[in-house]
C-alpha cells in the first residue's frame, strides 16, 4: 500500500487528507500535526465563527485579493473555488450563510462545526491524524521521502507540507532545495498616536481612502478608529498589498486619509456654502456630512484651528482650508504595527516559481506537494486565505490519489 504523509494538522491538510483518502480508500494517509491540538486557526478565525470563504464566484475577480499568488491561483480557481467549497461542506452536513458583506460562515456561527465535520469525514475516509510530531528533518532518499520527528522516522511515498507559515518548516524546505521568500507581516493595523483620534476608539467612516505618502500604495472602503490608531477593510487591504513595502519603511510612514472620499475643492465648496446659509451656527455642534460621525468632526474642526465657540461667520477662508484638508488630506503619522484580532498572515514562503500549480507540486521533486500559507500566497481578509487552502488541498489531494 503507497503511503501518503501530511505535515500539518490545518486548513489544507485537512481538506487535502479528506480527498485523498475519498478519492483513492487504497492509499495510507497520514496527517502529522506537530501540536496537541487540530486545527487551531480554523477553530479562532473570524471571532471564533470561522470565516470559511468569501462570495466571490468568478475566478478573475476572486484573485485580485491577493497581493501574492494573483497570477498563479487564476488556474486553480477555475477548478475549485468558493461555490465548490460551499457545495463541499453542505453535502457534509454544514450549512453555510452569506452575511452582508459577502463573508462566508457556519449557520451555527461556530467554528467547530468546520473542525468537527473535518474530523468526521478524515476518521470515515480512514485518515490517520498523529499529535506531537514535531518534525526535525526531511530527507529525500530515491523515491521517498523519510521524515524524522520527535515521535519516530516515517517514510512516504508521497509527502504534502502544508504546515502554514512555520519558519521551522521553510528552513528545512530549504534542505530540498527550495527557496524561501522572506516572511513579513501582511494583515496588520496602522499604530497611530494623535490626538485627533487618540479618545475616539470605535468610531467609523464608510468609505474613506487611505494613502501612504511618497508610494502608490491607496485603499478605499470602510475606516474604523481603534485605541492603537487606524484599522478596518481600508487599512488592512492596504497593509496586505503594502506589505513588503511597509515593512522595509520598518513601518514608520506618514498616512493620507481621505474621509469623505471626495475632493478638497468639492468639500470645501460645500464649506464655503454652509458659511453662506448658516454663519451664525456654532461651527462644532454638527458635523456637516453624513459621513462623518460627531465626535469626529469635533477633533476635526480643532485640528484645523478654528476656535470651539467659532461660529460660520468667524471663519476666514484659511480655516475653510484647513477643515477641507482635515476632512480629504489629513495627515497622521504611523509609528509601529499591531496583529489584526488573531489573523496572524505572513507574506512570505515558497517561491511560487518553484511550484507546478497544476498539480501544487515541486517542480524539483516529484512526489513531493505544497498547499496552503506554506507557499508565498497570501490574501486580505475576508476568507480568502482559507479559500487558498481549500483549492489547494483539493487540487494536491486529487494529484496525490492518482496511481
Amino acid at each position: 500500500m503507497n503511503k501518503i504523509i501530511i505535515i500539518g494538522g490545518g486548513a489544507a491538510g485537512f481538506f487535502a487528507a479528506i480527498t485523498i483518502a475519498e478519492v483513492n480508500p487504497k492509499l495510507e494517509v497520514i496527517i502529522l500535526e506537530k501540536g496537541k491540538n487540530i486545527l487551531q486557526k480554523v477553530k479562532i478565525s473570524g471571532g471564533g465563527r470561522c470565516n470559511v470563504t468569501h462570495a466571490c464566484f468568478d475566478p478573475r475577480e476572486l484573485v485580485e485579493f491577493y497581493p501574492r499568488g494573483k497570477r498563479e491561483l487564476l488556474g486553480p480557481f477555475h477548478k475549485f473555488m468558493t461555490g465548490d467549497t460551499m457545495e463541499w461542506f453542505e453535502n457534509r452536513g454544514v450549512s453555510l450563510k452569506i452575511e452582508d458583506d459577502n463573508r462566508i460562515f457556519p449557520e451555527s456561527n461556530s467554528s467547530q462545526s468546520i473542525i468537527d465535520c473535518f474530523t468526521l469525514a478524515a476518521k470515515n475516509a480512514g485518515v490517520k491524524v498523529l499529535l506531537n510530531q514535531n518534525v526535525n528533518a526531511v530527507i529525500k532518499n530515491e523515491n521517498q521521502f523519510n521524515i524524522e520527528t520527535s515521535e519516530g522516522t516515517f517514510v512516504a511515498d508521497k509527502l504534502l507540507i502544508a504546515a502554514g507559515s512555520n519558519p521551522k518548516i521553510w528552513e528545512l524546505v530549504k534542505t530540498l532545495g527550495h527557496s524561501i521568500i522572506e516572511p513579513v507581516p501582511s494583515l496588520f493595523t496602522f499604530n497611530i498616536n494623535d490626538k485627533r483620534i487618540k479618545e475616539i476608539p470605535g468610531i467609523s467612516v464608510p468609505n474613506a481612502t487611505v494613502k501612504i505618502v511618497k508610494t502608490k500604495l491607496e485603499s478605499s472602503g470602510p475606516l474604523l478608529i481603534t485605541h492603537w490608531g487606524l484599522s478596518g477593510p481600508a487599512v488592512l487591504k492596504l497593509s496586505a498589498f503594502g506589505a513588503r513595502i511597509l515593512a522595509d519603511k520598518n513601518y514608520q510612514y506618514n498616512v493620507e486619509v481621505n474621509w469623505l472620499s471626495s475632493s478638497a475643492e468639492v468639500v470645501l465648496k460645500i464649506l464655503k456654502s454652509i458659511k453662506e446659509n448658516e454663519p451664525k451656527k456654532q461651527v462644532i455642534l454638527r458635523s456637516q456630512f453624513t459621513e462623518i460621525p460627531k465626535r469626529l468632526w469635533e477633533r476635526l474642526v480643532l485640528g484645523s484651528s478654528i476656535l470651539f465657540d467659532a461660529r460660520w461667520a468667524d471663519l476666514s477662508n484659511k480655516h475653510l482650508q484647513q477643515l477641507a484638508d482635515q476632512l480629504t488630506k489629513c495627515i497622521f503619522i504611523a509609528n509601529g504595527k499591531s496583529t489584526f484580532k488573531d489573523e496572524f498572515v505572513t507574506s512570505g514562503g515558497i517561491n511560487l516559481k518553484e511550484i507546478d500549480f497544476k498539480r501544487f507540486e515541486s517542480k524539483m521533486h516529484k512526489n513531493l506537494f505544497f498547499a496552503g500559507e506554506v507557499l508565498d500566497i497570501d490574501a486580505v481578509t475576508g476568507g480568502f486565505n482559507f479559500q487558498n487552502a481549500w483549492t489547494g488541498g483539493f487540487i494536491s489531494g486529487n494529484a496525490m490519489a492518482e496511481k
